[in-house]
């Protein structure tokens, strides 16, 4: 799709009142953020606005205030990160619309920056109520998108905006949007898809998208057991939708019609229970599975041939782990495919992009955060985009 950045707006912003959508939805624990990840990503976009002369002025949810106020989730709480990070003073606003945000801008000097209310404090935020947008917009000359993990939300301040100013991405923003091209929409063939997680319910929506998209879908995790079900697998008392096997079945055939390689574990990790390194631990190819045992991780044959299998693409697309990760030793699976799929773009073989919330945990988990091309930080809006969805807040950009 075609967008406007910051490139696309004059050098000089002296005296541009700029409303820019941010995340600042930070995980908070005794009162302080345990994460800045978020706050990290959108720096470069408030600086560069308020070092051209803008006034900045950041419009942002926290929780979930259901429309009314809340004090527990003012925007007041996180102030103080916002302003460690960008190491800027940050004038707090406690309204997002009428005389008190006009009087509050009016002190700002340019290049000054203010954060807003929680926007989600109004019902008209996720109602996306034009009136509230129009009274939001009253306060802002130009409109600025940066938060990619809220784009799947047509709220006033993720959509309704945009229509009522002009609308830019911001760096944040356009470094997502141009990582997902590459991985989906414009991408270099071949193209394989690493898909985990525990079932396959949560995620049906994604695989009948992408087995029409991609050459190669590699399913792992719990989802797996229901692949490998529907293929007359008896998987013992692994996690498993059995009810779910003809669905299975059915996108095992889309993606054949389509050319899309489905590719399911042949060996794997079982043990009879699920603990840290169980003494009943043993590999064996899916055909052994006893009925006593669960499948907990991908065999290290099927790993060395997905890793096969990724340097013959030029293209991935990472989401969720290929087992239960989180425990030893069922992460060895996902860490040493994904330390392949980081050699192969350092080597600049691979375009990697990856996403959703395990999977960001497990690729920092392999120690691969830094070598593969983006990582996705947005869960909802993430898989949204690979159930092949229309996000409101990026269509609202499009130039």
């Amino acid at each position: 799709m075609s967008f406007k950045t910051l490139d696309d707006l004059p050098q000089d912003l002296t005296g541009q009142r700029a409303l820019v959508r941010v995340d600042l939805n930070l995980p908070m624990k005794d009162g302080q953020a345990t994460d800045l990840t978020r706050v990290t990503a959108v720096a470069p976009t408030i600086l560069e606005l308020a070092d051209r002369g803008a006034k900045v002025l950041l419009l942002a949810h926290f929780g979930r205030p259901k429309g009314e106020r809340n004090s527990t989730m003012s925007l007041s709480y996180v102030l103080g990160d916002v302003e460690r990070v960008i190491e800027r003073e940050i004038m707090f606003i406690p309204e997002i619309t009428g005389p008190v945000v006009e009087q509050s801008v009016g002190i700002l000097s340019d290049g000054d920056i203010g954060i807003l209310e929680n926007t989600r404090f109004w019902p008209g935020e996720e109602a996306n109520d034009p009136e509230f947008a129009r009274a939001i917009a009253e306060n802002g000359d130009i409109y600025v998108n940066d938060a990619f993990s809220a784009a799947h939300r047509a709220h006033a301040s993720t959509e309704g905006l945009a229509k009522l100013l002009p609308a830019y991405a911001g760096r944040a923003m356009e470094k997502e949007l141009k990582a997902l091209d590459a991985a989906l929409g414009t991408p270099n063939p071949p193209v394989a898809a690493v898909v985990g997680g525990a079932k396959v319910s949560t995620k049906l929506a994604v695989l009948e998208n992408l087995s029409r998209q991609v050459q190669h879908l590699i399913i792992g995790g719990g989802m797996a057991n229901t692949f490998l079900a529907a293929n007359g697998v008896n998987v013992g008392k692994s996690l498993c939708e059995h009810d779910l096997t003809d669905t299975a079945r059915a996108i095992m055939d889309a993606a054949d019609g389509a050319g899309c390689t489905i590719h399911l574990p042949y060996d794997v990790v079982v043990a009879k229970e699920f603990a840290a390194n169980p003494p009943s631990l043993r590999t064996c190819n899916v055909h052994e599975v006893a009925e006593d045992e669960m499948i907990l991780d991908v065999g290290p044959q099927a790993v060395e041939a997905l890793g096969d299998v990724l340097k013959t693409c030029a293209t991935l697309v990472w989401n969720g782990p290929m087992g239960a990760f989180e425990t030893p030793p069922f992460d060895e699976a996902t860490v040493a495919l994904a330390k392949t799929a980081a050699a192969l773009t350092q080597a600049g073989a691979l375009t990697s992009v990856a996403g959703g919330g395990d999977t960001v945990a497990a690729l920092a988990h392999a120690g691969v955060t830094d070598d593969v091309t983006y990582i996705s930080t947005a869960g909802g809006a993430f898989l949204e985009w690979m159930e092949g969805k229309e996000l409101p807040g990026v269509a609202a950009l499009s130039a």
